[in-house]
């Protein structure tokens, strides 16, 4: 599928970045499925992005702009993107395309407000497939500039992480490393929601969508309501069946949905 996009979208195709905003190159890219990449971009003549973890980039080529969340944290010289492609999108298709040492362009400003807030000290992040960005990126910060202790107490991040299938799920090797080094800070639960397809063959981790399992995670973490942060971001189903749910429990919320192009 992604060969017919892609060699349908190449006749052409505008792979130029807009000139009216600076370009980053990509430096790195990894395929992950047919549909889901992560790309590495460095800002040009080695400048750095700056942002807060859990904000997006708006990445462009020609005139056409999209908004992505950011996987990479602060201190990285690259900014780190977590994709899934959009057969029948504007972008995507053409960012299929590239290859290391092309380039988009990337407005100089990151916005967002899905950022980590402090003031709780339990923060537990449900998120399906690439909507793991901000976590990651919220994550790999806190560590880098070691445990920060508010009120005598650190920080602990519950990341319960779902997709159809287990390839899907990227960042799960990275995130289950940090959570043997650093069992304290980070919790991790990854979940497959079709465990029983010959794709998910092997798997031995937890099942269901993350919308089924959360209130069972909050419970077995026995999670404090007065201290606790829910972020939701991916998929804008899940986001409102537990926005429907949680809130009225007395859970804190905050969410970011994706949306198709």
């Amino acid at each position: 599928m992604v060969e017919s996009v892609t060699s349908d979208m190449a006749k052409g195709a505008n792979l130029t970045p807009n000139p009216a905003f600076p370009k980053a190159r990509l430096v790195e890219r990894r395929d992950i499925t047919d549909e889901l990449m992560v790309i590495k971009l460095e800002p040009e003549e080695g400048g750095r992005f700056n942002f807060r973890p859990g904000q997006y980039c708006t990445l462009g080529l020609g005139p056409i702009e999209r908004a992505y969340s950011i996987a990479s944290a602060p201190h990285e010289r690259v900014l780190e993107v977590f994709v899934e492609l959009v057969p029948d999108g504007e972008l995507t298709p053409l960012m299929w395309l590239l290859q290391p040492g092309d380039a988009m362009s990337v407005r100089p400003r990151a916005k967002g407000i899905f950022t980590m807030d402090k003031k709780a000290h339990h923060h537990f992040m449900m998120s399906t497939v690439t909507g793991v960005s901000p976590s990651v990126s919220m994550v790999r910060d806190y560590l880098h500039n070691g445990p920060v202790l508010e009120e005598g107490q650190g920080h602990t991040f519950y990341i319960l992480l779902g997709a159809s299938y287990y390839d899907e799920l990227t960042y799960d090797a990275e995130l289950m490393e940090l959570a043997g080094k650093h069992p304290d800070i980070v919790k991790f639960v990854p979940t497959v929601s079709r465990p029983n397809e010959p794709r998910n063959k092997g798997w031995g981790g937890a099942t269901g969508r993350v919308n089924a399992i959360a209130e069972e995670y909050l419970e077995k973490f026995r999670l404090p309501k007065d201290d606790t942060l829910i972020y939701a971001c991916g998929h804008p189903g899940m986001i409102e069946e537990m926005k429907g749910k949680l809130p009225p429990q007395g859970w804190r919320f905050k969410e970011e949905r994706f949306w198709k192009e």
